[in-house]
């Protein structure tokens, strides 16, 4: 049992009437699925010229539905790297990359490269083994009880490692996957916790819990028994909200996790333990294990890390190496062995999961013939979290039209990185040498 795929096979043959995944109220078992990964990477060794000789990359544009997880399986049992990409990427994006990796032979052990923005707004490839996915399900299974049993909800992006890598431990167990298209449908998201069954879990960055408290915050309640468990992670939470879902949700287990896609998932804490210890990331689990530096910052080891970025190594170099990953993110291990985040070192704005390089931002605007200077810089929003915001100061009198620049952004980036909060402003602050003053803004 090498790979995720081998689990999948598994289930196939074991009990090959299990429920696999559910989209859209259609059902999919083990063994319908199994079929159509078999189908389907027939189709992608002909299609772009993969297998065991020619281990190649495979793009495809993320989406929250059964022919995903077919295209995911597929390009691994084929014997190919899976890329998978933010849906909203413009096209330009996408060609780009595509001629970027179209003549390269990765290692057989690489199975995904997934593209982010990590601590320096740098739009790096991170090369995920198949020993990290198997190591990732085993840690989530045993920290989290995962169970046969489990049907587990992704409202999120999966070609994120926040809901892709809850994937592994759902194959792992033969458990069930239940897919939806994000949390901006709430009857949606209680309409799967309908499903027939008696335990259900999910993930939700904390913008999604603090939407299900400001709005559905007594239907939640009416499920407290049928919750299991659900994680959160990929940005703080606030200690209010985590106050408050321990109250609506009693009987649930509410997981506060360390994980980034470079580190993999290190750490995990139940904050409904009655302490809700804030900030606290909880233990090592089986397969990692953390330190702090001399510097403060936070650093990891074990079978979770990434194998490295794609053609960058001077960037791999210095956050990788004698086998331990070096993050930018600030920390501390409490008398109990707990590990407990402090704040992150860099400016890359963490929204709802996805990180936003405000330079990127600012570039697209200043293309503007309008706009004579701008800022993007994070900003609370009552229901949705930290989201960007943009100061922008206009030229020769003119007045800001937010409607009109949000929608020059999304031309021109995916739609995570379009500001939510729009200003016009008389000048933005600057440092006396002439550079953004961000700390201003903090």
């Amino acid at each position: 049992m090498d790979t995720l795929e081998d689990y999948l096979k598994r289930n196939a043959k074991t009990y090959p009437h299990q429920v696999a995944v559910v989209c859209k109220d259609i059902e999919l078992s083990y063994g319908e699925l199994w079929e159509k990964v078999l189908d389907r990477s027939t189709v992608l060794k002909e299609e772009y010229g993969i297998g065991e000789e020619r281990h190649r990359a495979v793009i495809f544009r993320s989406s929250q539905d059964i022919a995903f997880l077919v295209n995911y399986f597929a390009i691994h049992l084929a014997g190919g790297v899976a890329v998978p990409i933010e849906s909203s990427a413009p096209d330009a994006m996408v060609s780009d990359l595509r001629e970027t990796l179209k003549d390269k032979v990765f290692p057989k052990e690489v199975a995904d490269i997934l593209y982010t923005t990590g601590t320096t707004g740098k739009s790096k490839g991170v090369m995920i083994s198949h020993r990290t996915i198997l190591a990732e399900a085993e840690n989530l299974t045993w920290s989290q009880g995962f169970a046969h049993d489990t049907v587990f909800i992704i409202c999120g992006p999966l070609n994120h490692i926040g809901c892709l890598s809850k994937i592994f431990p759902v194959v792992y167990c033969g458990a069930t996957l239940y897919l939806l298209e994000g949390m901006k449908d709430l009857n949606a998201f209680f309409h799967a916790l309908d499903y027939p069954c008696t335990k259900m879990a999910t993930f939700l960055v904390p913008a999604n819990i603090r939407i299900l408290i400001a709005l559905g915050k007594k239907r939640l309640a009416s499920y407290a028994d049928k919750i299991d468990f659900i994680e959160t992670g990929a940005a703080p939470i606030a200690r209010s909200d985590q106050l408050e879902f321990c109250r609506l949700l009693p009987h649930t287990r509410l997981f506060n996790t360390y994980a980034s896609t470079e580190t993999g998932i290190i750490s995990t804490y139940n904050f409904n333990d009655g302490r809700c210890k804030e900030s606290c990331l909880g233990h090592a689990m089986k397969h990692s294990r953390f330190l702090i530096t001399e510097e403060g910052k936070i650093a990891c080891q074990g079978d979770t890390l990434m194998m490295g970025y794609v053609d960058m190594p001077v960037q791999q170099a210095a956050v990788l190496h004698d086998g331990t990953l070096y993050t930018n993110d600030l920390g501390e291990i409490d008398d109990e062995g707990m590990l407990h985040i402090k704040g992150r070192v860099d400016d890359v704005i963490n929204t709802g999961g996805m990180k936003v390089d405000p330079s990127e931002v600012e570039d697209v605007v200043l293309a503007l013939p309008g706009v004579a200077d701008c800022i993007c810089v994070p900003a609370l929003h009552p229901i949705m979290g930290t989201v960007p915001k943009l100061l922008v100061v206009m030229r020769d009198g003119k007045v800001l039209d937010k409607r009109a620049m949000a929608q020059w952004i999304r031309s021109k980036l995916e739609t995570y990185k379009v500001p939510v909060i729009y200003e016009q402003v008389e000048k933005v602050k600057r440092t006396f040498n002439g550079k953004l003053d961000r700390k201003y803004y903090r």
